[in-house]
């Protein structure tokens, strides 16, 4: 393949000039995605991919992708935005919160009961940086920021209807804001990256997890898990995590203006809310693999959901308070967090 293309490559050199040879090859480029989903996950399916393919075809084929899904090309989910961040490879789609404390500002939309759909707040996140945090990400090219469907309970042994019944219980949680809330009431909380918790169930490591139903076939909690515990959506939702899809600023800056514009043009607010909207789509995908392994789904009523609110609400209190100690005003970010959720939750009033 190597020498193929130093044939081709010595050819066009004679025909169109050297010149015009390094204006072609500035103008074609491939990129490397990477991420720690697995390649058979409905996020991958259906959100990186159609991204991936969707850029591909606005860049008449001068952008091509290698995907690289399941942390096949190294490292840890951890180390992805550093990845990105560093070169070693081109773009990646990981969570801010895998190292914790480092994006601080964001972490406002892992409060328990703060979204409303993913769409919205999806887009809320992606506004809400750009006014409130401009900075969070300055390393890298931000793509898209995001969030999936409302997180929920799913347990071994025992079911979830009320915070008494978390006493005691091993579970998981996806960031440090979670697993402060999980602690509050009254579970025990045991951080983990999401591709650790088959193993983590199947040892008895954890007796459950809280994660989307989106996520549920990737990771097989339908069948490490017999009991499922979600929020009626009057009673609100009860976290969701944050994403952040990443491009290395060298690579974006290398790129022909023209190709910048294609990036660009499936970046910001929109691809924000369609990442959203795509994940929380896929729910009910997850929840009906559930229904066919023939688990209990038990849905927490609007009154019963006071109770966790009530409990969970000393995660937000600490939260401002860590803000205001950093230099921020916290309850302005969260004010304003909420405004912007509400903002985008409501459909446009069309003027006559």
């Amino acid at each position: 393949m190597i020498q193929r293309r130093s044939v081709l490559k010595s050819g066009a050199a004679v025909a169109l000039g050297a010149s015009s040879l390094s204006g072609l090859a500035q103008q074609a480029v491939t990129l490397k995605f990477h991420t720690f989903m697995a390649p058979l996950s409905n996020v991958w399916l259906t959100m990186h991919k159609p991204w991936m393919e969707k850029v591909e075809k606005e860049s008449g084929g001068r952008i091509k992708f290698e995907g690289y899904p399941a942390m096949q090309l190294g490292g840890t989910p951890v180390q992805l935005y550093d990845q990105a961040k560093d070169g070693v490879v081109d773009i990646v789609w990981t969570l801010p919160a895998n190292t914790a404390g480092r994006f601080p500002r964001v972490e406002v939309f892992e409060l328990p009961f703060i979204m409303n759909n993913a769409e919205a707040t999806s887009q809320a996140f992606w506004e809400y940086v750009q006014t409130m945090a401009p900075d969070e990400f300055k390393d890298v090219q931000t793509l898209a920021l995001h969030v999936h469907g409302p997180g929920m309970f799913h347990t071994k042994d025992k079911l979830i209807k009320t915070p008494a019944d978390l006493k005691g219980m091993k579970l998981r949680g996806p960031t440090r804001q979670i697993t402060k809330m999980l602690g509050y009431l009254g579970a025990i909380p045991v951080g983990m990256p999401l591709p650790q918790i088959p193993d983590a169930l199947s040892k008895g490591t954890i007796d459950g997890c809280v994660i989307p139903w989106e996520v549920v076939p990737s990771v097989k909690v339908h069948e490490l898990t017999r009991f499922h515990s979600e929020f009626d959506p009057a009673g609100g939702a009860l976290y969701t995590t944050t994403f952040v899809m990443a491009m290395n600023k060298a690579k974006y800056n290398s790129l022909a203006p023209d190709l910048k514009k294609v990036i660009d043009n499936n970046s910001g607010l929109a691809t924000s809310g369609w990442l959203g909207k795509v994940q929380q789509g896929n729910d009910p995908v997850g929840r009906k693999a559930a229904e066919d392994h023939k688990n209990t789904i038990y849905t927490i009523p609007p009154a019963d959901a006071q109770e966790f609110k009530r409990k969970a609400r000393l995660v937000e209190v600490e939260w401002v308070e860590d803000m205001n100690k950093r230099g921020f005003d916290g309850r302005k970010l969260l004010d304003t967090a909420r405004a912007l959720i509400d903002k985008h939750g409501k459909p446009a009033v069309k003027k006559a």
